[in-house]
């Protein structure tokens, strides 16, 4: 197939392609023709500062005005940024390779996913920015905040300066918020997200993302959709999703691109911190309790592990923002008759009986 632009830019990196397609870069632009107090209001309530979006109240504290006319600001703001002679110019790139990704992942992906690809292409893939990742200058924690910055910026050209060509549909009955080109039929992806849940549910079990893919494919709608061939017409990306920001192989991703995407997109549908796939409300999925993060450290670790070692496991793994209590880790493990003590303070699953000695 003839290369689209964005399977250009991954394989050729060309830094002026690169530079337009930087959210941040397009972003200052457009904002230079915006006063001071204008530019203001529009990077705090779109996090474009690397924090969360403000409130038109805090907004208005800080500025002294209130909420409705922080609210007209914004609006009188968005409206002057429409009408630059430059905007489409500024965006043009955006929209091709936007357009490309659309049409590779079959027409729909959630906005989630779509942020963190384009991240990566800009943040990660560009060169400009490899000799500080390399070199580990940065921290951990100021890696995640440029990430988080480009991430708002690319939301805020996707969905207040991209309305003409993307469609955001934040509710749906079948998927989580999502874009879409406007003139996209994704019937054939509305039909598996449903068929999808309803077997996965019906099946109550965990998947591996290779396990969940295979699923999908033995699905009558798959193959009443003919989406077998049109995951093999697409571009080779396979080096933006060798970033540690996506949680499976490359290769895998790049080569189910429509379904990975569906997987990513499906409401009710989620990931877990160890890789596999279930209903989000699972508690192998979503662990709320010590307990359920308990029995998901030791399933597995798959050997007998002490009380505090289950705890520093589950504060690794960072299942929430919750700190796990060694003491309280003990007295879960006390308690619950799914776990056995195998040892002084050694705790494993009861399921393992014949597989260990006390």
């Amino acid at each position: 197939m003839t290369d689209n632009l964005l399977e250009t830019i991954i394989k050729e990196k060309k830094s002026e392609e690169l530079s337009r397609l930087d959210a941040i870069n397009i972003v200052n632009s457009l904002f230079s023709d915006l006063l001071d107090r204008e530019k203001d209001i529009l990077s705090r309530r779109f996090g474009l500062k690397g924090e969360k979006s403000e409130t038109l109240e805090k907004i208005g504290q800080m500025h002294k005005l209130t909420r409705e006319r922080v609210r007209q600001i914004e609006v009188a703001s968005l409206k002057k940024i429409k009408k630059l002679d430059k905007l489409q110019d500024s965006i043009a790139t955006l929209k091709t390779v936007v357009k490309d990704i659309l049409n590779d992942h079959g027409g729909l992906i959630s906005r989630e996913y779509l942020l963190d690809i384009l991240t990566v292409i800009c943040f990660e893939l560009n060169d400009d920015n490899k000799p500080n990742l390399k070199q580990k200058t940065i921290s951990e924690e100021e890696y995640q905040r440029h990430r988080l910055v480009y991430r708002n910026h690319f939301n805020f050209l996707l969905s207040k300066l991209m309305e003409d060509d993307l469609e955001f549909i934040k509710d749906s009955e079948h998927f989580q918020p999502i874009f879409k080109h406007r003139e996209s039929d994704t019937t054939a992806l509305h039909d598996l997200a449903q068929d999808l849940l309803a077997k996965v549910d019906n099946l109550k079990k965990v998947f591996t993302t290779k396990e969940l893919l295979d699923l999908l494919k033995s699905l009558d709608s798959y193959n009443k959709h003919q989406l077998e061939a049109k995951n093999k017409n697409s571009s080779d990306i396979s080096s933006i999703f060798e970033s540690k920001t996506f949680n499976d192989e490359a290769d895998v991703i790049n080569q189910n691109k429509i379904l990975y995407a569906l997987m990513q997109s499906v409401r009710n549908l989620k990931q877990n911190q160890y890789g596999e796939w279930g209903l989000a409300d699972w508690p192998e999925i979503s662990p709320k309790t010590v307990n359920d993060k308990i029995y998901l450290v030791l399933k597995h670790s798959g050997k007998p592990l002490h009380f505090t070692k289950i705890a520093e496991e589950i504060n690794k793994m960072k299942f929430d923002h919750k700190i796990a209590n060694p003491a309280t880790v003990h007295n879960e493990l006390i308690l619950d008759k799914r776990y056995v003590l195998v040892g002084r303070g050694i705790y494993a699953l009861k399921d393992w009986k014949n597989k260990v000695k006390k």
